[in-house]
């Protein structure tokens, strides 16, 4: 656990956490949680479980089921947060679905829903929150894109189209509020090690014979040259630290966290 979250420099605070019943979501969610921000959880997880984390780090956690493509219960979903603890200090911005097909077998209804999930939320969440925040003069935005919004890949359209417009984003929000205490900034990660991807790992060990180690590096393979994965917590600590006063005059930066892949 980091210094910021043992100092609790988030109690009183609250936070909203897109897509977070489960892996990175659920792990930014409870490293805010340590810091001491109290939590609105959002996803179709094990929402049971992932309320049961974040309470038991002694804040106070609710769960809304808003559907991220449909724009009312986004705006549902604000208001919910606004009923059951005051406001939104902290929005994170981190639902999104992945597909991969080439662009002449790419799915019309599989792009529409990457758009609208992993970009569209997040502008459809910060319309509502960002004039609540700046009538307090303080908040944190943090949209989670990925190095896919700096870098391409291919058989990944949407994915890659829609993290380069959370970027774009996340420096036009940044710029409208450079002159209030609302910041907007994004965090870029690379390969992450979720229970998703360790399930990948085992299976690759088991299909070709090889040490999990080996599983582990053919799946990197040459994109991230640390040979290492991004954690989960790791994204989780650097979300607390961009909502510290540290960061307060990070406006529209795209934070990398991905094992040195986009510095090829």
């Amino acid at each position: 656990m980091t210094q910021t979250a043992l100092n609790k420099s988030l109690a009183g605070k609250t936070a909203l956490v897109t897509g977070s019943t489960s892996g990175i979501g659920l792990a930014i969610a409870t490293s805010l949680a340590h810091a001491g921000a109290n939590l609105v959880l959002n996803g179709f997880g094990d929402i049971d479980g992932a309320l049961k984390q974040i309470e038991a780090t002694g804040v106070k956690a609710a769960h809304h089921p808003a559907d991220m493509t449909k724009p009312e219960e986004i705006e549902a979903m604000i208001s919910f947060a606004n009923d059951t603890f005051g406001a939104v200090d902290i929005l994170v911005n981190n639902a999104g679905i992945q597909h991969v097909a080439t662009i002449d077998e790419f799915p019309v209804d599989r792009w529409d829903a990457i758009i609208a999930i992993n970009l569209s939320s997040a502008f459809h969440t910060m319309r509502v929150a960002l004039p609540q925040m700046r009538g307090r003069n303080w908040g944190r935005v943090i949209n989670i894109a990925s190095v896919h919004g700096l870098v391409g890949s291919a058989g990944k359209s949407a994915y890659v189209a829609a993290k380069h417009g959370i970027l774009g984003l996340t420096k036009v929000a940044a710029l409208e509020n450079a002159r209030t205490g609302v910041t907007i900034n994004a965090i870029c990660p690379g390969f992450v090690l979720t229970p998703l991807v360790q399930k990948q790992i085992e299976d690759l060990a088991a299909r070709d014979s090889l040490s999990p180690d080996a599983a582990r590096a053919k799946l990197l393979g040459d994109k991230q040259p640390s040979a290492q994965f991004v954690t989960a917590q790791q994204i989780g600590d650097m979300a607390v630290f961009l909502c510290s006063d540290a960061a307060s005059e990070m406006r529209g930066s795209a934070l990398q966290i991905d094992g040195g892949w986009s510095a090829q």
